[in-house]
């Protein structure tokens, strides 16, 4: 197979503010398993966004086997062969379609020009010789709305290949997946580069993942690259880690004691969120932060958001220092100083329209406003403090939030919280697609919050998070409890015992 290089030069973008990508010279071939990596802001989704033809802004030349293409659509460079799945399945998908008109949509609206009537019956046929090239195992009658995520994923890589890709960029392929199917999606990574000889770009933070699937890494920092270097057997994650932060780092965190008060927050035989929470039951002590553990789809986000009302509440109890609590609706929620930091930053956790100020405010405006008039002098002085406390990279607290990155915006769902002063948390996910460095002073805040006699509820599928973070954890599985475990006495393999949904006390 004929190998494809496919490069910049000197490319350089700026948005209102920022000087986001600088000069940056990259060059990936066909045949390999390439890792991007860096902090968050560092240019990582920048670059691909340029190299996919959604980022037209940009100066500098970009290459195909050293001839300057112009990529100033997505289209022009889908027919040189670059293809993008983004983190949000969902934004790349017609969910009213079924599987096969999704695979070979690109392909419909070509050949539509050319021949208006469609053979159903071919099509299908070539969805299913596509997906079955790839071993993936999907229907291709069903419609995608019906799909998991692990499977829409798959739906757009298998699109990706029925368009002739050759570049395929993978931006945080694995955040939403289960272990089983972040192994499945491995496989395929792997099946890409050996038979289809396409270049696959992976752009995530969890740098074990970086070490196990690829065999180079590239380095960004600050609009820059650092770096490019082969994976070795040698190769560890702080050692990329520091690349990336252009510091020394402690990869572990060390939870500050915390005198633990009485017990404050109660739920029992919680059933709801169309039956996704089954008869949960659970307590959490002044001061003390509680997991909630489980695989995806294991009820996690359901039960943070029937606490939080967003979801309703068939069956079951919430306490709040022994009183009933009546949530229907997140209103009623934060009337009693709950707050929630949701799993989708851009659906939920922040207002993308608006003000890195006005979101980081967004949750307690009351406590900013004398009569009908908000202080806005206050207002900046709280973003300030979050800004500098989380270590939010956005060039003024007036930037939109829609132009910062992933996990400064995550940061920002996360401040916004921290601002509102809640006495019960609920922390859903709230490192992903968070870089390592932001890991650590989001622990940090989420300690000094326990500190100040606030209490915390910490849901992740991230065991290692748990065990770093937490003072005990609920193992759920199929929305029911599975076990409760004391965390200093626990390890990562207890807890993936009760998550795979065993019923046995662990030996």
């Amino acid at each position: 197979m004929d190998k494809l290089t496919l490069g910049t030069r000197d490319v350089s973008i700026e948005f209102p503010g920022v000087k986001a990508l600088t000069n940056v010279n990259f060059e990936v071939s066909t045949g390999e398993i390439r890792a991007v990596v860096g902090a968050n802001g560092a240019g990582k989704s920048t670059l691909m966004k340029i190299l996919a033809g959604t980022n037209p802004d940009y100066t500098g030349e970009v290459y195909l086997n050293n001839e300057v293409v112009v990529l100033n659509t997505a289209m022009s460079a889908k027919k040189i062969g670059i293809q993008i799945v983004y983190q949000e399945v969902d934004t790349a998908l017609v969910p009213t379609l079924s599987v096969a008109e999704n695979v070979m949509l690109n392909h419909m609206i070509m050949e539509s020009r050319n021949h208006p009537m469609i053979n159903w019956n071919k099509m299908r046929r070539e969805a299913w010789e596509v997906l079955e090239r790839l071993h993936i195992d999907v229907n291709v009658k069903k419609l995608v709305q019906n799909l998991t995520l692990a499977q829409k994923q798959m739906v757009l890589i298998a699109k990706a290949v029925a368009s002739k890709c050759n570049f395929l960029i993978l931006d945080e392929p694995t955040a939403p997946l289960s272990d089983t199917e972040t192994a499945e999606l491995f496989r395929v990574v792997k099946h890409l580069q050996a038979t289809e000889n396409i270049a696959i770009i992976f752009i995530s933070h969890r740098i074990n993942e970086v070490i196990q699937i690829c065999e180079k890494y590239t380095v960004m920092r600050n609009g820059e690259i650092v770096c490019t270097t082969p994976v070795t057997q040698n190769t560890t994650t702080k050692e990329i880690v520091e690349k990336m932060l252009g510091r020394t780092f402690e990869e572990l965190f060390t939870k500050d004691k915390v005198q633990l008060g009485e017990k404050i927050f109660e739920v029992s035989h919680l059933s709801g969120a169309d039956g996704k929470v089954d008869d949960v039951s659970f307590y959490v002590k002044k001061g003390e932060i509680v997991g909630i553990a489980g695989l995806v789809g294991a009820g996690k986000s359901e039960l943070c958001k029937t606490i939080f009302g967003a979801y309703k509440k068939t069956d079951g109890i919430i306490r709040y220092n022994g009183k009933e609590l009546r949530i229907k609706n997140p209103t009623n929620a934060v009337k009693h100083r709950i707050g929630l930091v949701p799993e989708e930053r851009r659906k939920e956790g922040v207002l993308v329209n608006e003000t890195v100020s006005f979101n980081l405010s967004a949750a307690c405006l009351g406590k900013f406003c004398k009569a009908s008039f908000i202080n806005k002098k206050k207002v900046d002085a709280n973003a300030k403090r979050y800004v500098h406390d989380l270590g939010i990279a956005t060039p003024s607290i007036k930037q939109f939030v829609k132009n910062l990155s992933g996990g400064n915006q995550q940061k920002v769902a996360v401040g916004k919280w921290l601002a509102a002063d809640c006495d019960i948390y609920i922390f859903d996910e709230p490192t992903k697609g968070v870089d390592v460095g932001a890991k650590q002073e989001i622990f940090h805040l989420i300690n000094n919050i326990t500190k100040q006699g606030n209490s915390v509820i910490y849901a992740s599928c991230e065991n290692a998070e748990l065990m770093s973070i937490t003072d005990r954890i609920y193992v759920l599985y199929d929305g029911r409890v599975m076990a409760e475990i004391i965390t200093a006495n626990t390890n990562e393999d207890e807890i993936m015992h009760y998550a795979v949904g065993s019923d046995t006390k662990y030996a």
